[in-house]
């Protein structure tokens, strides 16, 4: 526990832009200095265009690109790797303050004997490699020189060898006085029934694994015998070490990556070790299939990051396997590539034979995940009946129900059709019917359509940009600018589709704010949008009763229940009419005005409001700006006596 006040003066003694600018390179033409305003490309993800906002005056931070945001204390933390503590003590120092003492004495302990393990842990780094130098090393260099290890890599990675010896490294530690901490360190073992401790890794090439920050925190070895029972060994769990939550070759591969094209995420140590002498910035799972707190670290160094597997039946299950995981945390700009080496190839045997070139040439055009999610779906052979071509659709769209953001999910659902489409009616369809679709929601006629067909709002599509952007900047703006009553109704904000992608950032925002009790959301509004987008929504969405509203949530908080719930309608139903859409444009010898006909007429009942064929977004601005009218004259909620659901 800090003394009251402590933290303050620390954020009063150094500026964020200061301590942020030893990372960044701050944009000149964006920036306003005098007005503590600072953009630059963002330094959590890898970016060419500056989306990383600091607001030296509030001392807060914000990326509208990965959502990053915390203030000087939490900038040190996540650029650093550090706990908060150690953020804290590292400002400290450079604001030239003295960090009290620890008074929590549990707290202490624990840091303390972290201390120990992490000594423990480099004094076993010395001993492999004093013995991998040493003549009991012999088989480990040759294994190493074949590999084509040279004394700079070996040096640079630390590689070492555990003796094939039972007790040399209990021997060394309990000499000097650290039994117990080797032991917890997971360096030495200690047997079942209560035995001698013996050492943990023997006769193997070890290679240290660092966090982040530097510290050894566990190691990997590979077994130079053949009668081996694991060809590779790993530290256990530890106080240190949690094997789904880290990745080898962390930190260097985050200091590099950006500048040497996309981050490479490998199977094995010496793939990593082959691909960062060649220049590219890799990391690997530890040799299990990577865990959701993995791909989460490697999002956090690159937002579009490629996975190289073996060329192999077991790297493409691997790859199929991880499609599953990624699905969720999908989202604009955050995606993965994949990249499967030749048949019986992995990366380290590719740059061998071919060189860096033929590794480049496969990582710069990797395989985009819808593809491998289709090519899973697919199998190894089209759905020839009914009852395949059911299931093959049953299972993508369970696929594509995964996807978090609702603007991935629709950009998938729409790839998804047009490979179908080519798949079963082929790229060519012979009349003129055969390319309806012509992108972005327009629709071509078929020739010899009949007028009515022409005339039909379905056959005639509408997407309804401006009016899903002026109803989804209303319903945030609004939530903004009544906590009050918006709190009560975070969870259907969270849940609320939105297809404008900068109003994620806002979303965001607002939703943290409206979690603190008593937070006014509006000034983080204001830094998620920028003063001038903020002015362009304010301009755009229909909030002339703003005003009167913020001073009666009791007006606006149904009023919001209802907006929020009509909005989730009205995308769903514009949907379906896209659906229908693309049905229409695949039917062949069908009427074609009798199926326009049909679906247009069709009602959409939404919130007891019937949407008929001209287009579902058609009114959405015209009801948003009534329901606001009725607020503003104080009439709204005599007309809507009931409360919220």
């Amino acid at each position: 526990m800090l003394p009251p006040g402590f933290l303050d003066e620390l954020r009063s003694r150094l500026s964020l832009s200061e301590v942020a600018g030893r990372k960044v390179v701050w944009d000149k033409r964006k920036s306003n200095p005098g007005k503590g305003d600072w953009w630059a490309p963002c330094p959590f993800h890898q970016e060419r265009t500056p989306s990383f906002h600091v607001d030296d005056r509030k001392g807060f931070y914000y990326c509208f690109g990965c959502q990053a945001k915390g203030d000087l204390i939490g900038f040190v933390k996540e650029s650093e790797n550090l706990s908060f503590m150690e953020a804290v003590e590292r400002l400290a120092a450079e604001a030239g303050m003295e960090v009290p003492r620890e008074r929590d004495p549990q707290a202490g302990e624990r840091r303390a004997r972290e201390s120990r393990l992490a000594e423990v842990m480099e004094r076993a780094v010395k001993l492999y490699t004093q013995a991998f130098r040493a003549g009991m090393g012999a088989k480990a260099r040759a294994y190493a020189e074949k590999r084509g290890l040279d004394q700079e890599t070996l040096r640079r990675f630390e590689i070492g060898y555990a003796p094939d010896a039972r007790t040399r490294q209990a021997a060394h530690f309990r000499e000097a006085g650290l039994l117990d901490e080797a032991i917890a360190a997971g360096i030495l073992a200690r047997p079942e029934d209560g035995g001698e401790p013996y050492d943990r890794f023997r006769d193997r090439l070890m290679f240290p694994i660092r966090d982040p920050r530097g510290r050894c925190i566990a190691f990997g070895g590979r077994a130079l015998s053949p009668e081996a029972r694991a060809k590779y060994l790993n530290s256990p769990e530890t106080e240190l070490f949690s094997k789904g939550r880290t990745l080898y070759n962390h930190g260097p591969a985050r200091e590099r990556a950006g500048k040497a094209g996309p981050l490479v995420v490998a199977e094995g140590y010496l793939d990593v070790i082959a691909l960062d002498r060649a220049g590219f910035a890799a990391v690997a799972p530890l040799g299990t299939a990577i865990t959701e707190d993995q791909l989460r670290l490697i999002w956090k160094i690159d937002p579009e990051p490629v996975i190289a597997l073996d060329g192999d039946k077991a790297g493409l299950r691997a790859a199929r396997a991880l499609i599953d995981l990624a699905l969720p945390g999908l989202g604009p700009g955050r995606s993965l590539g994949f990249c499967l080496m030749p048949e019986g190839q992995d990366p380290d045997d590719l740059l061998r034979a071919q060189g860096p070139e033929a590794v480049q040439a496969l990582i710069g055009a990797p395989v985009p995940l819808i593809e491998m999610l289709w090519q899973r779906e697919l199998g190894e052979r089209a759905p020839d009946t009914p009852e395949a071509r059911a299931a093959f659709d049953a299972r993508l769209r369970a696929a594509l129900s995964r996807i978090g953001d609702p603007s991935v999910r629709t950009h998938y659902a729409e790839a998804v059709r047009e490979r179908r489409r080519a798949l079963f009616r082929g790229p060519e369809r012979g009349s003129g019917q055969g390319r309806a679709y012509a992108g972005r929601g327009r629709w071509r006629q078929p020739e010899g359509a009949a007028e009515a067909t022409r005339r039909s709002g379905l056959a005639r599509g509408s997407d309804g940009e401006a009016a899903t952007l002026a109803r989804e900047a209303a319903i945030l703006l609004l939530a903004a600018a009544n906590p009050q009553a918006a709190a009560p109704l975070a969870t259907p904000l969270e849940d609320m589709p939105l297809e404008t992608a900068d109003l994620e950032g806002l979303r965001a925002v607002l939703l943290d704010a409206l979690a603190e009790e008593g937070s006014d959301p509006w000034p983080a509004a204001e830094a998620a949008l920028g003063a001038p987008r903020l002015k362009t929504l304010q301009a755009l969405a229909p909030l002339r009763a703003l005003a009167p509203l913020a001073r009666d949530p009791a007006q606006a908080e149904p009023m919001l229940a209802e907006m929020i719930a009509r909005h989730a309608a009205l995308t769903g139903a514009r949907r379906e009419f896209a659906e229908a859409r693309a049905d229409l444009a695949e039917a062949e010898g069908e009427d074609w005005t009798w199926r326009a006909r049909q679906a247009g007429e069709l009602p959409q009942r939404v919130d007891g409001q019937a949407l008929k064929d001209s287009a579902p977004d058609a009114e959405a601005p015209s009801a948003i700006e009534r329901m606001l009218a009725d607020a503003a004259k104080g009439t709204y909620a005599r007309k809507n006596r009931r409360s919220p659901s």
